[in-house]
């Protein structure tokens, strides 16, 4: 069989009132840009879903990038047909065949939108359930747990047939609830984050710390690897690279060893949140697990957070390490994360982290340092890279709508 249409079904945006179709025009142009490889491909919005027309494209690889979009909750293979009721009735024996040889149950499904076709649903579950049973061979009726559901969908002009179901990616369209600076190192779990970020309809940007010559171009190369895999999800993203040598040195000549990390971490809050300010976002996400390292102790977040008045958002909080790396190879970033090239944090690791550090003596040990000075200097003199799947359209108007 030659399926000609994927239905989109939209899921959490069904929930969305009044401004759902602000959210469902976002979730369209996200679906043209992926597609745009396929130029014979067609989108079709409606209230409830979204019809793909393939117009002879293999349905394989539109289905694969219709996966990777954020706001689509499942996508359903169908065939469009005319409304006589004969030609449904072949059509979904066809659709039943073609699901594979082992399948002994089955069940029909059918939901009739166009409420001027002559038969209700339930008749015409019976009329296409039984001309499918009486065409069959060792095949039976089972409407709990059936191995195919046939599902027909009645409109004014025409039906849809369908065996195939794919889970989409949940959540909502990239761009949808604002900008969010990621912090993103080169390990496993800043990127995890911004794929859990982006799926709730934030547009990243990246903010790298990045420390030459203690860390090396590799190291940076990794993180510019990172932050393309993640466009496959999120769109053109962009990277702000913060020379951070001369913080970490006047942290490693003035700050005690045991909090070196937290002060480290406050300044990269400093200069993220500046950063921020310059490129309208309105939070910081990080990679951050509770308890994972010292810096991610609930004493540390303490003191840490106290230099930003922005939200910080940490999409990882409660996961321990085998759910992160789970995820991180599910979307393809793994094997990046692992390149034994290391990040600023690392190569100035303390011997003994404070695990319960204070806001008292973090700001007394600041007292002398330069703090404006420096996280001046270093956002002053941050390059910007872009990266880029497609070109889209500028997100930040779309805000005002949540």
């Amino acid at each position: 069989m030659i399926y000609d249409h994927i239905i989109v079904r939209y899921g959490e945006l069904s929930l969305k009132g009044k401004n759902r179709h602000h959210f469902i025009n976002r979730l369209k142009d996200t679906v043209k840009r992926k597609l745009k490889p396929y130029p014979e491909v067609t989108v079709q919005k409606a209230f409830d879903r979204m019809v793909i027309e393939l117009n002879g494209q293999k349905h394989e690889p539109v289905i694969e990038k219709l996966q990777e979009i954020f706001g689509i909750q499942g996508l359903r293979l169908a065939v469009k047909c005319d409304l006589e009721l004969e030609t449904i009735q072949k059509t979904a024996l066809e659709a039943m065949r073609d699901a594979g040889p082992d399948v002994k149950t089955f069940k029909v499904s059918t939901k009739r939108n166009y409420k001027q076709y002559p038969h209700d649903s339930q008749e015409l579950n019976h009329l296409i359930g039984g001309y499918v049973l009486s065409n069959s061979e060792d095949i039976s009726v089972d409407v709990h747990h059936p191995d195919v559901e046939i599902k027909v969908e009645i409109k004014p002009e025409a039906a849809y047939i369908s065996c195939m179901d794919y889970p989409g990616a949940g959540g909502l369209p990239i761009g949808s609830a604002g900008k969010v600076m990621l912090m993103l190192s080169g390990g496993i779990d800043s990127p995890v984050a911004g794929y859990l970020a982006m799926k709730r309809g934030v547009r990243v940007e990246m903010v790298h710390f990045h420390s030459p010559p203690f860390t090396s171009e590799r190291a940076r190369q990794k993180v510019e690897d990172l932050t393309k895999v993640l466009t496959k999800f999120g769109g053109s993203i962009k990277m702000h690279v913060v020379p951070f040598t001369d913080v970490q040195k006047a942290i490693k000549k003035q700050i005690p060893d045991n909090y070196s990390m937290t002060v480290m971490r406050r300044y990269m809050l400093r200069i993220t949140e500046e950063i921020a300010g310059r490129n309208d976002a309105l939070a910081i996400a990080t990679g951050e697990s509770l308890g994972q390292v010292a810096s991610q102790t609930l004493s540390s977040m303490n003191t840490i957070n106290e230099v930003t008045n922005l939200p910080i958002i940490r999409p990882l909080i409660t996961m321990d390490k085998i759910e992160i790396m789970d995820i991180s190879r599910k979307i393809g970033t793994y094997d990046i994360s692992i390149r034994p090239y290391e990040d600023c944090c690392t190569v100035f690791l303390p011997s003994a982290p404070k695990t319960k550090p204070n806001r008292e003596k973090a700001n007394r040990f600041e007292h002398h340092m330069e703090i404006d000075e420096l996280v001046q200097q270093a956002v002053e003199n941050t390059e910007t890279v872009f990266f880029s799947e497609a070109k889209t359209r500028d997100d930040e108007e779309f805000s005002d709508l949540l």
